[in-house]
């Protein structure tokens, strides 16, 4: 596809510089309040899969605090994220510093979300190909129901936008972003703080 080969990465490199400098005043608040908040390092970096199936460490701020429990296992996300935490994920604050993965080139602004490693053996062939594409910022899928839905029906989403994806719908998709953020559309699924780990099976 012309777009994504040729195009996609020079928009996704402009795009990506101006919102960060626009975005600039909110990051550097940020940084220095959630230092003092977390009483250290301000940012959260996680292994994720990306295009191929290869690892890259994702970049956001950090919402939760590093809490164990006897079994040396991090409490469950609800126990650990703050009431600080909470706002700046719910009002997607904590996904800025991913505009540095778009620069850095291991993620674009629009794909399928980057999801964690150890789901990779999990995946049915069908749904590796979301990894056919560099992962997003955002995607076809989170501005279709982003953490409110089914990891079924998430899959299926990633996987058309792999075989649709042009010009025109990457900016539908960040258009409809913006407005999902401004009203805080599917942040969460119910009884979780973000969504309920994939475990292969259906219902998950």
């Amino acid at each position: 596809m012309i777009y994504e080969k040729f195009f996609k990465r020079a928009i996704d490199l402009v795009l990506s510089s101006l919102m960060l400098i626009v975005l600039f005043p909110i990051f550097f608040l940020l940084i220095i309040s959630l230092s003092i908040h977390h009483r250290g390092n301000p940012f959260f970096a996680q292994p994720r899969l990306g295009r191929y199936n290869e690892q890259f460490k994702i970049l956001k701020f950090k919402t939760m605090k590093e809490l164990y429990g006897k079994n040396g296992q991090p409490l469950c996300d609800s126990l650990r994220i703050t009431p600080f935490g909470k706002l700046v994920r719910n009002t997607s604050l904590d996904e800025i510093p991913q505009l540095i993965n778009v620069i850095i080139g291991n993620m674009s602004l629009v794909g399928p979300r980057p999801l964690l490693v150890e789901y990779l053996e999990l995946y049915a062939p069908e749904q590796l190909r979301r990894h056919e594409v560099l992962p997003g910022v955002t995607g076809w899928a989170q501005v279709n129901g982003r953490n409110a839905i089914s990891w079924e029906n998430k899959f299926q989403l990633d996987i058309w936008y792999v075989d649709h994806c042009t010009a025109w719908l990457d900016v539908r998709i960040l258009i409809k972003t913006f407005f999902n953020v401004l009203m805080g559309k599917g942040v969460s699924q119910l009884g979780h703080v973000s969504m309920r780990k994939f475990n292969g099976k259906y219902p998950a």
